[in-house]
């Protein structure tokens, strides 16, 4: 084989790395581990708050080090292989930013005309149908009641001045207003992005989704929904405070000191507090320091420091763990320390009413190597209100700075708060040789703090500092998300509990490991030491499929598992294909070497074409996709390449790695297996059309009286899944919660007969902060209704009526795009298109079999089959297994016909050819069935209908592609296909 070198080296490289990339989440793993050993008290339960602080502590430190590189406890786990909310709890929710009020906002006092407030209701209501542009429903809407008024005539105000004129036409007011609202959505974005940055979760997840207004958040391992609600959902606060001077501050920083010190000796730890030196930052800031110094802020402002204090006095650990001799400066490792302090009752009391430490939002790098953070002192008025907030900002944008070299930010007021900035702006620069700085505070944080130079006495700003081009549109992002409100309500909600978590984890894994030995015991048994090593290139490609995931930081889900599961019984596929071809050559007599090059030769159009039309599947999924089956297309995808390059090329090079007549591909059972099948496939297609009609017609009669069951992706509503204490009648909680609720909610057995899976349109548009703690409430409420039988809501979700639409529309879109592309690609390869034509056909009859078998076992089987966004999954993954065994069969089918044509019937060519690939297509089916029903059977309730769709989904497919697809080209043959071969004249010589 040519370049065997090169594939081992590739290997092991490969290898290495993928090794590498996981070593991190193991090192993770370990001190999790070590963090719940710190914790757990005597009677073996975990103080979280113990974990936090052990984790904190090592949170910047050296924990692992690899060949002389030292990793961060920050840097390990941003780099280890992150699970999904399925599989450690944690929250997901998608968030759209009101237009709205971003449309009363610009409007102004117009924002009461009548024929305004009509356009945004009949607006609304039109966007509850699942369009996603509101703010052209908007335009169109009050063109059809204003049809003799401009926009202008309502956005021309003095909020608008510069932008919108009453001579502006109406083009020019829809540029300003959606550019505007796309500004909206990037600041509520910004923010969010910053809060969510500093709760303090772990790999957390935030991205826009592009074309529309919404937002979508994941935070694993997150146990406080309603902080979470708030956090998201809280309107921006920003204010502009002055800072005090630390001479200033000192008085209060000693009383602290001496307080902590004290309570340290009673709590007889002074011995231990003696011995803690005072750090060179604390003798600096307590000593005398006449010299005017730099206080680093993000934009290294200077501030006069002089002060003096008795440096005899022992420090504390918020003198002891300061990093500048100028300011509060902390290491981030050492904030949840000063947090712990300043949260003292005693301590809070000695600092005064008007005085308030907020942290910076930036971390610096110091001399030192540390990341720090500054603990900024700033003034507020007695009633605790800053003077100046953000709602009187007009406009700020990023500009080039006078000396050109960076970017600075131009920020103007209205005139109330230009007033209030001037009379801010002349206190600050009052004192000429002791200039005070004004703190920009968002959301508690400080996100800059200049110096103020002059009084400013228009409202017209400019912040200047070592701005790189991205650094000051950030901050003139932040600065304007006080100009117009842009309240968000979270559209879609779901919450997965720890237990329900751990439990995902376990039958996820269970079902890995089973599905893999099964798999590698019938390779062996089928193809003797062959079959092991397609198995050898099974571990590689599973070890590359998690090594790449980890190394792209992509999201391990449950339906991520299913996909790898998948990919593997793909790469048994070709390993399947190219055995077949070397057994079938061997057969025939030829030596092991031709067979070999002659097996991977021929099997190479098929393995290719079959995978290509499972990436488009593919990438269909991960274009359409949302949540958890972006977790699933990911995996295909990366396991379909993987399983490319180890069943093609590692296999490749293992054959030849040993003496050619030690390879053997068969055992006894299985050398003549399927080798003399007659089955008449064409002969008999008018019955597989007969039962294919009558299950489909069925399927229609069952549609039409029960309806589809769809779940709450596809209907919108709120779903909870509940553990009882013991076995409970799903009558009865439907009848309890019916009187809670006032409508009958949909319960359902979830896995056990103690665990309930219940759905209702409960509270579903209501988006307040109260709507999710009364819809649980009341739920609470039903269900204690049932005596002596404690229940436990282990997760919860809510998907609002217009993402419902959009998942519907999504679903459709994608099966629609991956039937048509697969159907071109099918063309192109085979240059007829009878058989394009008898894939679709194919295709269509799967799904629609899948979906009449869904309606008809609906409520007969002891698991949901509901039609949702999991099923849309299964249905574009059959399509893509039916496609591939369709391609299979035809690539053998073209092979007979390039052969045999004009010596044979078409008929008894393709009838030929699908017996002879019949052992290929059986051997592939049941691996992959096997390793479905282990899915079935281990992967958990919540793929429960997932895994059942996709078992008759395969089951159809492996009958379609030779009973209904391959019959098709017969049928549709051309008249010349058709004929009969010529018979030989007699003749006399």
């Amino acid at each position: 084989m040519k370049n065997k070198n090169v594939i081992v080296t590739l290997t092991v490289i490969i290898s290495l790395l993928c090794l590498y990339f996981l070593s991190f989440t193991f090192i993770a793993q370990r001190k999790q581990n070590e963090a719940v050993k710190f914790a757990t008290e005597k009677d073996g339960t975990v103080n979280l708050e113990k974990k936090q602080e052990f984790l904190d502590s090592i949170y910047d430190k050296p924990v692992y080090n690899l060949f002389g590189i030292k990793y961060t406890y920050k840097e390990v786990k941003e780099n280890e292989l992150a699970l999904g909310l399925d599989l450690q709890g944690g929250m997901h929710v998608t968030l759209e930013v009101s237009p709205v009020e971003i449309l009363k906002g610009l409007a102004g006092t117009n924002a009461k005309d009548p024929k305004f407030q009509e356009a945004l209701k009949i607006a609304g209501e039109r966007y509850k149908g699942g369009k996603d542009d509101y703010t052209a429903l908007f335009f169109e809407a009050y063109k059809e009641i204003a049809p003799d008024k401009k926009l202008s005539d309502i956005f021309a105000n003095s909020a608008n001045s510069g932008r919108i004129t009453y001579k502006s036409s109406d083009s020019e007011v829809k540029k300003v207003i959606n550019t505007e609202v796309d500004d909206a959505i990037d600041r509520s974005f910004e923010i969010l992005r910053n809060r969510i940055d500093k709760f303090g979760v772990i790999q957390p997840n935030i991205q826009r989704i592009q074309g529309t207004g919404r937002i979508q958040v994941e935070l694993p391992g997150v146990e406080n929904p309603q902080r979470v609600r708030n956090l998201l959902q809280g309107a921006a606060s920003l204010e502009f405070l002055e800072v005090y001077h630390m001479p200033e501050v000192i008085p209060y920083l000693n009383q602290i000191n001496d307080y902590l010190l004290l309570k340290e000796k009673d709590a007889k730890a002074h011995k231990a507090s003696e011995k803690t030196p005072t750090s060179e930052a604390a003798k600096n800031l307590l000593t005398d320091g006449d010299s005017t110094a730099t206080a680093k802020s993000d934009t290294s402002v200077e501030a006069d420091t002089t002060a003096k204090a008795d440096t005899t006095q022992k420090a504390s650990a918020i003198y002891s763990l300061l990093r500048s001799g100028y300011s509060l400066r902390y290491e981030v490792k050492d904030t949840a320390k000063i947090n712990r302090i300043f949260s003292d009752p005693k301590v809070q009391a000695m600092i005064p009413s008007n005085m308030r430490f907020v942290w910076e939002q930036k971390p610096y790098r110091d001399e030192q190597g540390g990341n720090t953070l500054e603990l900024v002192p700033v003034k507020k008025s007695r009633t605790g209100k800053a003077g100046l907030t953000g709602e009187v900002i007009t406009d700020a944008r990023a500009d080039v700075s006078s000396n050109a070299k960076s970017y600075e930010i131009s920020m103007s007021m209205n005139p109330e708060g230009a007033k209030k900035w001037r009379n801010i702006t002349r206190e600050a620069s009052s004192d000429p040789k002791n200039k005070r700085r004004v703190a920009i505070v968002l959301d508690d944080y400080v996100i800059s703090a200049p110096v103020v130079q002059v009084e400013i006495p228009n409202g017209q700003s400019s912040i200047t500092g070592d701005f790189t081009i991205e650094e000051a549109r950030d901050l003139a992002s932040k600065l304007k998300a006080g100009k117009l409100p842009a309240p968000v309500r979270i559209a879609e909600e779901t919450i997965v509990g720890p237990s329900l978590g751990k439990e995902a984890i376990d039958s996820g894994l269970n079902s890995m490991l089973a599905g893999m030995i099964i798999v590698i015991l019938f390779m062996v048994l089928y193809y003797s030491n062959a079959g092991l090593v397609a198995d050898i290139a099974l571990l590689f490609n599973l070890l590359f499929i998690v090594g790449v995931m980890a190394n792209l930081g992509a999201v391990l889900t449950l339906p991520g598992i299913a996909g790898i599961l998948l990919s593997i019984a793909l790469a048994v596929d070709a390993n399947v294909l190219i055995n077949e071809r070397v057994k079938e050559d061997l057969n025939e007599g030829k030596n092991l070497e031709t067979a070999l090059n002659s097996g991977y030769r021929n099997a190479f159009s098929a393995i290719i074409d079959s995978n290509v039309t499972t990436l488009i599947k593919g990438f269909v999924l991960l274009y359409f996709g949302t949540s958890l089956i972006l977790g699933f297309a990911v995996t295909l995808i990366i396991g379909i390449f993987c399983s490319l390059f180890t069943s093609v090329l590692i296999t490749r090079v293992i054959f030849n790695m040993r003496k050619k007549g030690e390879w053997s591909f068969s055992n006894k059972f299985s050398k003549n297996l399927f080798k003399t099948t007659t089955f008449d496939f064409i002969g008999k297609r008018k019955l597989y059309y007969t039962i294919s009609g009558l299950i489909i017609v069925a399927g229609i009669i069952s549609v039409s009286i029960k309806g589809f069951n769809l779940g709450v992706d596809f209907k919108g509503g709120r779903t909870f899944i509940v553990q009882f204490e013991k076995p409970v009648s799903t009558e009865d909680v439907k009848q309890n919660l019916h009187d809670a609720f006032g409508t009958s909610p949909e319960v359902k057995t979830y896995g056990s007969n103690n665990k309930l899976k219940i759905t209702t349109s409960y509270l579903v548009d209501d988006d307040s902060d109260e709507a999710p703690i009364k819809a649980e409430q009341t739920l609470n409420d039903g269900l204690s209704k049932i005596s002596d039988n404690k229940a436990t809501v282990l997760s919860a979700s809510k998907i609002g009526p217009t993402i419902a639409d959009d998942i519907k529309t999504s679903a459709i879109l994608s099966l629609v795009v991956a039937i048509v592309l697969m159907f071109l690609y099918i063309l192109i390869r085979f240059k007829k298109w009878q058989f394009a034509f008898g894939t679709v056909v194919s295709l269509f009859h799967v799904v629609l079999v899948v979906i009449a078998l869904f309606s008809i076992l609906d409520g007969i089987v002891p698991f949901s089959l509901e039609i949702d966004q999991t099923f849309v999954a299964a249905i574009l993954t059959v399509i893509g297994y039916s496609i591939n065994d369709s391609v299979v069969v035809f690539d053998r089918i073209r092979e007979f016909l390039s052969v045999h044509r004009g010596d044979k019937a078409q008929s008894q060519v393709i009838n030929n050819a699908l017996n002879d690939t019949l052992s290929r297509t059986i051997i592939t089916g049941m691996s992959t069935i096997f390793v479905i029903i282990i899915l079935f059977i281990f992967g958990g309730e919540s793929i429960k209908g997932f895994s059942f769709a996709m078992l008759i989904g395969v089951l159809i497919g492996t009958y379609s592609s030779l009973c209904i697809g391959s019959p098709i080209l017969v049928d549709f043959a051309s008249w010349e296909d058709k004929k009969e071969p010529a018979k030989e004249a007699s003749h006399v010589s």
